[in-house]
């Protein structure tokens, strides 16, 4: 199960490219490059032959407009210039863009110099008067930039738009970083829960919505509409939070299972063949995907909310529900083990592991149970390990985890081949976790989670990792 914490985007933008160097003919003397020039080519990522100076011209030209929005001209004719400021920055094109973006940084950034001073003014004196100019100085003119361009009609779908492609180029532009922080700010507070609409997705939801369920969907592929026909049907649950601003476009959704007893396999879940079942009779609702769907949204948290209200919803119109759980994947299990190898733990790893790992090349390996018994039990182990004591810091190592616990759920049960897709068995080497959800003691296990990362999990999951070979062995 995916989270608000979806695989993290590539940067799989180009690297960035030197200043071309302009070799003078034989006998004359190299230009000194014009200021102006050196500052906007040196901030390129892509050779000169594909920077024409018209991308430049573009570049500059929208800023110039975003300088006209910012004034009191702005203030005045505030929709229209913010439309026509809209329209120049959707017309630049890769190398315009990325001068677009330095010009952010280099134009739109706060004032060092006012900074300075508003903070020896409130050091000086800790006024309420100095703090409030303190903080004034300190944001940066980009974040009313962002707003005013907010005024434009679907603005806000272009600015998201506009993170997702900043995202892309942070790896390579690290002082792009400003301009990140700026729009993340902005859309904590656009995107609160207060303005965001939960609906019901069933099958007489609009056929665009429902292609974006079939296009966004991260963790368990849909194949078609007869697949999204089944997992909409009468013991089926889909849900999704939407924003004002972007009617048609799910912001993330959850589909759930209403079954009897906890499901511990998620291939009969999603199987589009699977008989329809009563769901009056169900006692516990499964949720067995999230998908965040917009990337330039990664880090504003809608998870939360979404699982604690779907199941008071639930619970509400399911009375006999007593049971709220995930069915997830444990995505970071294989690459952790095997890098595990590298350990004191390799030296004493039982041979039947090591040669697995060492062969394992897709799903047949692990469904075609070629893995002895006494492994099996020896991979859950590790496994159960890895969930509790593999760290990325003070948090848990797995994203997954991290995002149910961060929600209140407990870590409850480890099921053996739970997922025998190939991305389950390339990424959890098919074992799966129920995290459960129950109510009454979300708001204590979300608090014990914050205040010192504690992994709250069911005495089966403590006993089994206690038996891990790694404990053993005395390996972290």
């Amino acid at each position: 199960m995916s989270d608000a914490d979806q695989p993290e985007p590539s940067i799989d933008e180009a690297s960035p490219s030197p200043d071309p160097v302009h070799r003078p003919a034989s006998g004359q003397k190299a230009a000194t490059p014009r200021p102006f020039f050196r500052r906007i080519f040196g901030s390129l990522v892509r050779p000169a032959a594909s920077r024409p100076l018209a991308g430049v011209r573009d570049a500059r030209h929208a800023v110039a407009m975003c300088h006209a929005l910012l004034s009191e001209r702005g203030e005045v004719s505030g929709v229209r210039l913010a439309t026509d400021v809209l329209a120049a920055y959707q017309s630049l094109e890769a190398p315009a863009l990325a001068v677009f973006f330095d010009l952010l940084v280099d134009e739109f950034s706060p004032d060092p110099d006012a900074v300075g001073r508003a903070a020896d003014a409130y050091r000086d004196e800790p006024s309420q008067a100095n703090l409030i100019h303190l903080q004034a100085a300190v944001e940066s003119p980009r974040r009313e930039l962002f707003r005013r361009f907010n005024m434009a009609p679907g603005a806000t779908g272009v600015l998201v738009e506009m993170r997702r492609q900043l995202l892309r180029t942070l790896g390579e532009h690290p002082q792009r970083t400003g301009i990140d922080a700026d729009l993340v700010h902005l859309f904590r507070s656009w995107f609160n829960r207060g303005f965001l609409v939960l609906q019901r997705i069933d099958w007489r939801t609009s056929a665009l919505v429902l292609e974006r369920l079939i296009q966004y969907e991260a963790v368990h592929q849909i194949q078609g509409w007869r697949d999204l026909h089944r997992r909409l049907e009468a013991d089926r649950r889909c849900y999704a939070f939407f924003h004002p601003a972007l009617p048609d476009e799910p912001l993330i959704f959850i589909e759930v299972a209403l079954t009897r007893g906890m499901s511990a396999k998620v291939q009969p879940l999603i199987d589009p063949d699977s008989p329809v079942v009563d769901s009056t009779a169900a006692d516990c609702a499964i949720f067995y995907s999230i998908t965040n769907c917009q990337e330039g949204l990664r880090g504003v948290s809608f998870g939360y909310f979404l699982i604690k209200q779907v199941a008071e919803d639930l619970g509400r119109a399911f009375p006999r529900l007593k049971i709220f759980a995930t069915l997830s994947p444990v995505p970071g299990f294989r690459k952790w083990l095997t890098l595990a190898t590298d350990t004191p733990f390799g030296d004493r790893m039982p041979a039947e592991l090591a040669a697995l790992l060492g062969a394992l090349d897709g799903r047949d390996s692990l469904e075609n149970k070629t893995i002895s018994w006494p492994m099996r039990g020896e991979l859950s182990r590790l496994c159960a390990y890895y969930l509790l004591h593999a760290k990325h810091g003070k948090a848990p190592l797995d994203p997954v985890e991290r995002f149910h616990l961060a929600n209140g759920a407990r870590l409850d049960r480890l099921n053996w081949l739970g997922d025998t897709s190939e991305m389950g068995m390339r990424r959890s080497l098919g074992l799966t976790v129920n995290y459960v959800y129950r109510l009454a003691d979300v708001e204590r296990n979300h608090e014990t989670y914050a205040k010192d990362y504690r992994v709250v999990a069911s005495r089966e999951f403590e006993r089994l990792a206690k038996q891990s070979p790694l404990v053993r062995t005395g390996s972290v």
